[in-house]
């Protein structure tokens, strides 16, 4: 059901493309709708508990619902003066006849739960023109762009190819680029996914968007401004949030027809019967009352379940779109896995205990702001394993640290970097992982010894194999996992998750034309997401769903649905919530039909009369309302979810392991 427009602040008159006519749109507050709703509960209360209180209930209920009614009757009414014959002018019908037979509260209830309908469907986001706007804010708008006189601040949209820029640690990167001197650690989630930070040198490429964590490096600029691949991100965006076609609903097809024919068959009963009670009767039955109320009661319940689930939905048809869900699209960092670089194994040798190890490596790292040093930090506080303040402290951009713990010289880094500085020894023949799956492994060394090595890693969200066996059980077909990263890491979590179609090494544009291939061979697609690269791909499904707590607000506002918990078991539960959802708002819509049919019938026949006919009519809403309040209870039992992890891990100096979820490792 809905109403066109009623909550518009402004009135326009622009020709609307689907229809050729002017729409022109009553305002109504959401504060004037709950006034509205304080008179009409007033009047069922004086109504239940003053045997003599009728005339203030019906006072009360009349001012309630002319409250309410208003803004509906204005818009039929306009609607008429501009040639347009659509629902709006059922609603309007309902609205006066229960008016005329002094049915002020039904009026009041009825006019509450349309505008209730169209509250809910009017706030839907601008999704494209959000994101755009973020989008904006992640390019610098400045930039050092060297000349042969020196270093020069320069408006980044100034640059142009060829320039060559500087970049300190910290700063975001202007424009798309080759380095040409310097080297140092990027984050580039923005662009590729990718959790782990990437090491750049010489001529390796760079992203606008995205961020320099160590180093000073001098770019050579070769794409700038819209070209960029942040900028082609934002294309990507607005082109797919146009390729979107209006939901058009099945009532307001036949609704233009429904008044008219309501109106015939009350002349004929009247030509037939010559009775004018029959005719009050048919007409009462004839306002759709439970028809109308099917579908925004039931939507209000589901968004109701919803909500208490964190499941945030911007657009309501998009609960009625999910049950025909039959493929699904993740990304991989931050969505499947937590997208937070984590120690997942440590390997201590020559009889160095696991908390000495951690002890050691975490000490040295202390004052370094790589993701590998806060990963360590991190286990070492859950661990309780004391630190000591390190001294001289040195680290090399992309390679490692120096410092001295203790009375001891440390240097925790890459195998290479040990061996630059004069340890000894193979002792990369005790590494059983490979890197090319996504470890991330750095290297401990004690006064010229190594004592081990450490393992890090993103790792997969411990309900994720669970929630994409839920998907397939309720008939899913096709899940896949596209993913920035690259092919051995994406290859790795699918197998942990059970996902069989896996794709890695995606830009965002790749991952555009893969939903779009999939879409073309005729599924209904959910693309679950959670960062910039993933926003164009967000708005190509058909349904959108963000990792909301996580996520960024580019794809946030890009998606139609955020998952605020950042727990995948509320995606089965989403669709069976739609499926449910879907089922109601059918039951509702036959019960009404039969409800309709047979009360005009028996009006005809004189069977009923305008008083039962109002009580039934009432009775027939209700009972809508109360079909559709049983989904408001979906979903309790995912209330107080919380994740098993994979294996308890003691967190003790003697076994520090790992992170909740993860067994301890010990080599």
């Amino acid at each position: 059901m809905q109403i066109t427009s009623l909550l518009s602040r402004h009135e326009h008159d622009e020709s609307c493309a689907t229809c050729g006519h002017h729409h022109e749109h009553t305002p109504v507050r959401l504060w004037q709708t709950l006034v509205g709703l304080v008179f009409v509960f007033n009047a069922f209360l004086v109504d239940w508990f003053f045997a003599q209180g009728h005339t203030v209930a019906s006072a009360s209920g009349l001012i309630g619902a002319v409250i309410l009614g208003y803004p509906i009757v204005l818009t039929a009414i306009k609607d008429l003066r501009g040639g347009i014959l659509s629902i709006n002018e059922l609603v309007a019908i309902a609205v006066l006849a229960a008016f005329a037979t002094g049915e002020y509260k039904t009026a009041g209830v009825v006019a509450f739960f349309m505008l209730m309908g169209e509250i809910i469907e009017t706030r839907t986001a601008e999704g494209a023109r959000a994101s755009i706007e973020h989008l904006i804010k992640l390019t610098p708008t400045k930039a050092r762009r060297i000349t042969p006189q020196g270093e020069e601040e320069v408006a980044a949209k100034d640059l142009a190819i060829g320039d060559v820029i500087r970049i300190r640690p910290g700063d975001n990167v202007a424009a798309d680029g080759v380095i040409l001197r310097g080297q140092g650690s990027f984050n580039q989630a923005t662009i590729t996914g990718e959790s782990l930070p990437a090491d750049k040198k010489p001529g390796d490429e760079v992203f606008a968007g995205t961020q320099n964590l160590t180093g000073v490096l001098e770019i050579k600029v070769n794409r700038a401004g819209t070209d960029t691949t942040l900028g082609r991100v934002r294309e990507l965006i607005l082109a797919a949030e146009k390729t979107k076609l209006p939901i058009m609903k099945i009532v307001d097809q036949y609704m233009g027809f429904y008044t008219p024919l309501v109106l015939v068959i009350a002349a004929l009963v009247w030509a037939f019967t010559r009775n004018l009670d029959n005719v009050i009767s048919v007409i009462i039955f004839g306002c759709p009352c439970a028809f109308i109320l099917a579908t925004p009661t039931a939507m209000v319940a589901a968004l109701s379940a919803a909500a208490r689930l964190g499941i945030l939905i911007k657009n309501v048809a998009d609960i009625e779109l999910a049950a025909k869900l039959n493929a699904f699209v993740f990304d991989k960092t931050g969505t499947l896995t937590t997208g937070e670089l984590a120690v997942s194994r440590l390997a201590p040798l020559d009889g160095v205990t696991p908390a000495e190890l951690l002890r050691v490596a975490a000490s040295a790292e202390r004052y370094s702001n790589h993701p590998t040093a806060k990963a360590l930090m991190q286990l070492a506080v859950e661990a309780s394993v004391p630190l000591t303040e390190p001294k001289d402290f040195a680290e090399t951009a992309g390679r490692g640290i120096k410092a001295r713990v203790g009375d001891a010289q440390v240097l925790v880094g890459r195998a290479q970097w040990l061996h630059d500085n004069g340890v000894k020894g193979d002792f990369l023949q005790s590494v059983d992982l490979n890197e090319t799956e996504g470890w991330s492994l750095i290297f401990v060394a004690r006064d010229g010894r190594c004592i081990g090595w450490v393992g890090l890693q993103d790792q997969t969200r411990a309900e994720a194999r669970e929630s994409l066996q839920e998907l397939k059980a309720s008939g899913v077909r096709r899940i896949a996992m596209i993913s920035g990263d690259r092919q051995p890491v994406a290859l790795r979590v699918g197998r942990e998750i059970g996902c069989e179609e896996v794709r890695g090494e995606c830009l965002p544009q790749n991952k555009v034309d893969f939903v779009r291939s999939i879409k073309a061979k005729g599924y209904q697609v959910a693309v679950v997401g959670d960062g910039v690269n993933d926003a164009p791909a967000l708005a190509a499904g058909d349904i959108g769903i963000a990792m909301g707590a996580a996520g960024s607000e580019v794809a946030i506002h890009s998606a139609t649905i955020a998952l605020m918990n950042n727990d995948l078991r509320r995606l089965p539960f989403l669709v069976k919530l739609s499926r449910s959802t879907r089922a109601v708002i059918n039951q509702n819509f036959l019960f009404g039909a039969v409800f309709i049919i047979g009360g005009m019938a028996l009006s005809a026949m004189n069977y009923v009369p305008p008083v039962l006919a109002a009580a039934m009519h009432t009775a027939g809403s209700l009972i809508v309302v109360f079909n559709s309040a049983r989904l408001v209870r979906k979903g309790e039992e995912l209330e107080h979810y919380q994740p098993e992890p994979a294996a308890p891990g003691p967190k003790q100096p003697a076994a520090p392991g790992t992170r909740p979820g993860l067994a301890p490792q010990m080599a």
